[in-house]
């Protein structure tokens, strides 16, 4: 009876959908994330996934895929964000503050005005017990292409993230290296509408890179070791949420956060007790 009630879960087709799209966004989000912290980057993946409502708003009243709206209000924000902080005397994080806000009120704002069929609750904290084959296929292809050009470059993207000036002394295309990120945070973004939503998105894109960073030293273990705990936050989470009846997604950032605060503490007791043998050497 006992092992009945905990394979009960995966004899729900929504839930066995919900599982899927788990594991197909944790490993972009994950290998992404790392990238994000190692340069700074965690407001601009806030930045972007805040922006796109406005591009999802426009691309239903044209009648074209919510995916491509998405896509290009999230990169017309990044370089907008770009542009304003190199001609401008605000820092950049200033910027993105700015830029975020004025893009996800705007996007309120059209969405409250044109009547359309889409939940705006959908939108901003996703829906993953009503994905589809369709969310499915596009969340698939997105997150491999996505994986294989950080997989495939992820050497050059580690320089420019961690040192720009060496990577351009390199003879690495920097620019191409920045915009192409840029690109594949708006992709991202766009695989997860339908697992988070929106304003978790946040969370998947920051926490496994932060967990890693706390657990290991080297970059490539990193990127291991963050695919590996996003994946067991997301179907830890999605599993827990169903005998807790609360939302996936929302259950899915408790568990990285709970794995964060872990990592932290493990992390304090060993500098501590590094610094104890120190002073005792």
């Amino acid at each position: 009876m006992m092992l009945e009630t905990l394979l009960m879960p995966f004899q729900f087709g929504f839930m066995q959908s919900a599982f899927a799209i788990a594991l197909i966004v944790s490993v972009p989000t994950a290998l992404l994330s790392c990238f994000l912290v190692l340069k700074g980057w965690a407001l601009m993946g806030d930045a972007v996934s805040h922006a796109v409502l406005p591009g999802i708003v426009l691309a239903y009243v044209a009648g074209l895929p919510l995916i491509l709206g998405a896509f290009a209000a999230g990169m017309l924000t990044a370089v907008a964000t770009g542009f304003l902080s190199e001609n401008s005397r605000i820092k950049q994080d200033t910027v993105m503050g700015v830029v975020f806000s004025g893009m996800f009120g705007l996007g309120i704002v059209m969405f409250v005005a044109l009547r359309t069929n889409v939940h705006l609750d959908h939108v901003l904290f996703g829906n993953m017990l009503g994905v589809g084959p369709a969310d499915l296929w596009t969340a698939g292809v997105i997150s491999v292409c996505v994986s294989l050009v950080l997989v495939v470059k992820w050497k050059d993207l580690m320089l420019y993230a961690f040192d720009p000036a060496q990577a351009r002394a390199s003879g690495l295309p920097v620019g191409l290296l920045h915009y192409g990120l840029l690109a594949i945070l708006s992709l991202t973004i766009v695989a997860t509408l339908s697992a988070t939503g929106l304003v978790l998105a946040v969370g998947l894109l920051i926490s496994p890179g932060a967990i890693a960073f706390l657990i290991v030293r080297s970059f490539g273990r990193m990127l291991a070791v963050s695919v590996l705990v996003c994946a067991l936050a997301m179907l830890g989470g999605t599993y827990a949420s169903f005998f807790l009846d609360s939302a996936p997604a929302a259950t899915i950032i408790l568990v990285l956060t709970g794995l964060f605060v872990l990592a932290f503490l493990r992390r304090l007791h060993l500098t501590r007790s590094a610094s104890r043998r120190a002073a005792t050497a």
